[in-house]
């Protein structure tokens, strides 16, 4: 079956006013305006403006169940977590599962075809956090780099989370293994893949970031951590280890080409030339790094230093939702405060898409071109919003689309009509709100 994407009203590609055709779950031609390709089927997209699938390089699902919680609202990150840290002791697997769910549903609403998830938080009854989340990736049908977070480190040894949510080395280590011989997928058109991360350099051991890296190399699967996100952990890294958060990455052998590390804020300028030489990713969080007035993150000088810049909503108690396209719009804008105005729609678009596919160690994904994955998200200008706008491609985020009208995911329709096709969004919100209520609760 050969799917021809006809004539959309705008395409984030070159050559391709025409549309694409689809064949096999891959992108097989380009189509130049007034072309008619062999086809077997068309999908007219003469309303619909057309983007590669965003790609969400970093999250944490489970915080949809804490979303503008009152104990955790207008406080920094070192305090947001204090505050926070004993309700998500309270995670159990049915409640992980169904923000999981939730979080991939919006995500997928939002034009996402690809995400990333790092979840570090393992209370009594959590041992198959990773097994959930591969089953309800699988279910909703997104591509999914599943991250097997981790802590050792809890109060009594110096760190911020309760004793409850973290795990001994040898624990950690183990369930690394079983996940990545389980589920890790390598080469194009993989849907589940497996990175390891544990979650700072405050919340675990020197030994522990050091054997993670070994096990990495052993599996050739990514890793991935929160780096320089504030001063704090700058201030941490210096008193406990007697150097700055990239250093010690590196004193841990971390830095290598399959790292790619979440906001990236304090790096100064030999830090940005060392992540350049060692071809590390960042992932740029621009609603969380607002939110929680973290920084602004060097996007502009770390890509000109050859850094992957990818762009990700981090989790939903710091965002606090999970849609990348608004995503894209608050890295335009915030970049452009940053900056000025040589930052453009098209430099967002980038880091939502071929940067964040960098991040993740993907070359199949991120771009349409043949030979890629069909992994697109199409989007209409028809709510008021749009009226009036010239350029449909700037249109989507300088008025601020958020919700794709149709979204597929190798060669497959998984959004129609601005709704999931496997998932009850009703249902799926009176669930996701039941269990959103337990961590209300004071005690």
């Amino acid at each position: 079956m050969r799917m021809w994407i006809k004539q959309p009203l705008a395409i984030l590609a070159e050559m391709a006013s025409g549309g694409l055709v689809i064949e096999n779950g891959v992108i097989a031609e380009l189509v130049v305006a007034g072309a008619t390709p062999r086809h077997d089927a068309v999908f007219d997209a003469s309303q619909h403006v057309v983007l590669p699938g965003l790609v969400n390089t970093h999250h944490h699902f489970y915080q949809t169940l804490t979303r503008a919680h009152p104990a955790a609202i207008n406080k920094e990150l070192f305090d947001w977590l204090k505050a926070l840290y004993p309700l998500w002791a309270r995670l159990t697997p049915a409640a992980h599962r169904i923000a999981t769910r939730l979080a991939l549903t919006e995500l997928l609403l939002s034009g996402v075809t690809t995400t990333s998830d790092h979840h570090y938080v393992f209370p009594n009854g959590l041992d198959d956090a990773m097994d959930i989340q591969v089953e309800e990736a699988n279910r909703v049908g997104v591509r999914m780099t599943v991250t097997r977070g981790s802590m050792n480190l809890s109060v009594k040894d110096g760190g911020l989370p309760p004793d409850s949510v973290v795990q001994d080395q040898d624990s950690i280590l183990a369930d690394c293994e079983r996940v990545i011989q389980k589920y890790h997928q390598h080469g194009a058109g993989s849907t589940i893949q497996i990175a390891l991360a544990p979650c700072s350099p405050f919340s675990v051991t020197r030994e522990l970031m050091r054997e993670t890296a070994s096990l990495a190399a052993k599996h050739n699967c990514r890793l991935h951590t929160h780096l320089a996100e504030t001063k704090d952990e700058d201030d941490f890294c210096k008193a406990s280890f007697g150097m700055r958060p990239l250093d010690y990455l590196e004193d841990c052998g971390w830095l290598n080409n399959r790292t790619w590390l979440a906001h990236g804020i304090y790096f100064n300028d030999a830090d940005v030339i060392k992540l350049g030489r060692h071809g590390v990713g960042v992932c740029h969080c621009p609603t969380s790094n607002m939110t929680l007035a973290s920084g602004q993150c060097r996007t502009c000088e770390l890509e000109a230093a050859g850094v992957a810049v990818g762009l990700g909503v981090d989790g939903s108690a710091s965002n606090d939702s999970s849609n990348l396209m608004e995503g894209v719009r608050h890295a335009l804008l915030l970049n452009r405060l940053t900056y000025d105005a040589k930052v453009t729609h098209l430099d967002a678009l980038r880091w939502a898409t071929e940067g964040s596919a960098r991040c993740l160690g993907r070359d199949d994904i991120g771009k349409i071109a043949i030979g890629k994955q069909a992994d697109l998200a199409l989007f209409k200008l028809d709510e008021l919003r749009f009226s009036g706008a010239g350029d449909p491609l700037a249109a989507l985020v300088l008025c601020g689309a958020h919700r794709a009208d149709r979204v597929m995911v190798g060669g497959h329709w998984r959004v129609v009509d601005r709704q999931p096709v496997e998932i009850d969004v009703r249902k799926l919100r009176e669930q996701h709100g039941r269990a959103a209520a337990r961590f209300l609760q004071v005690n």
